[in-house]
């Protein structure tokens, strides 16, 4: 029995979605809510985020054990950026409660080393983060998002708590460098996958690509807001709904 929160609604094949950083589950999925008229939406709060725990740190290792509690008997899994990177290690490590992969934007460095595009990338955040310690929370988060390829001119000042909430946790979190993705084991799983990302960034498309060839996966570009491809509402959710109920047509 998880502690997370997590909200589920909807009727259709179940789909566990995982946001990434700063924002929590409902703002990250807020434009696929119309998909709940044919699927069944679990959207946790990861660890720090809207009414779920704060464990001090963000940590996919950590997220992939909490995740892997939602799964229950099967459901295909989706994850945004930091989380496309804890839904990576969930379905090398629970293959058999996965019934279809998809990521979008997962900063998965490790698969790509060597590309110049992804050490561009890397390096380009690790620099950022090192100076993020003497930054204002509101610059902070804006200059996170510009990098992602997030507009950042809207954030409201002060920023409201839930926001300041997220870039702290993001000020602290457990670099996705760090983690090591089982391709091979993932390559060996007989789940469909799906790769998308926002055209934003090469390196993020170097990464995505990489993953593309080695899963195999389906692979989508979806261009228009940057990271958080979701946010763009259609096509993403018609191309995500078709591929899920694709997946479930081969079950």
């Amino acid at each position: 029995m998880t502690d997370l929160h997590v909200l589920e609604l909807g009727h259709g094949p179940r789909v566990v979605l995982v946001h990434g950083s700063i924002y929590d589950g409902a703002s990250t999925w807020s434009r696929q809510l119309p998909l709940a008229d044919r699927l069944r939406l679990v959207i946790p709060d990861r660890r720090g985020y809207g009414g779920s725990p704060d464990n001090g740190r963000e940590d996919f290792e950590v997220d992939a054990a909490d995740i892997g509690e939602l799964l229950n008997g099967g459901a295909h899994l989706v994850g945004h950026s930091y989380g496309g990177v804890v839904a990576l290690v969930v379905a090398a490590q629970r293959p058999d409660a996965i019934r279809s992969l998809t990521v979008i934007e997962p900063p998965a460095f490790s698969v790509a080393r060597g590309n110049p595009a992804v050490e561009a990338s890397a390096a380009g955040l690790a620099t950022w983060a090192a100076r993020a310690a003497t930054m204002p929370p509101e610059a902070y988060l804006r200059s996170f998002l510009t990098i992602v390829g997030i507009d950042a001119s809207r954030l409201p000042d002060p920023l409201p708590p839930e926001l300041a909430r997220g870039a702290a946790r993001l000020a602290t979190h457990r670099s996705p460098a760090e983690a090591e993705i089982p391709l091979d084991a993932l390559a060996a799983a007989p789940f469909p996958k799906l790769v998308v990302s926002g055209n934003h960034d090469p390196g993020v498309e170097a990464i995505c690509d990489v993953l593309a060839q080695r899963l195999p996966a389906e692979r989508a570009v979806i261009e228009g807001k940057g990271d958080a491809v979701q946010a763009g509402g259609e096509p993403f959710n018609e191309r995500l709904a078709a591929f899920i109920l694709r997946a479930e047509t081969r079950a």
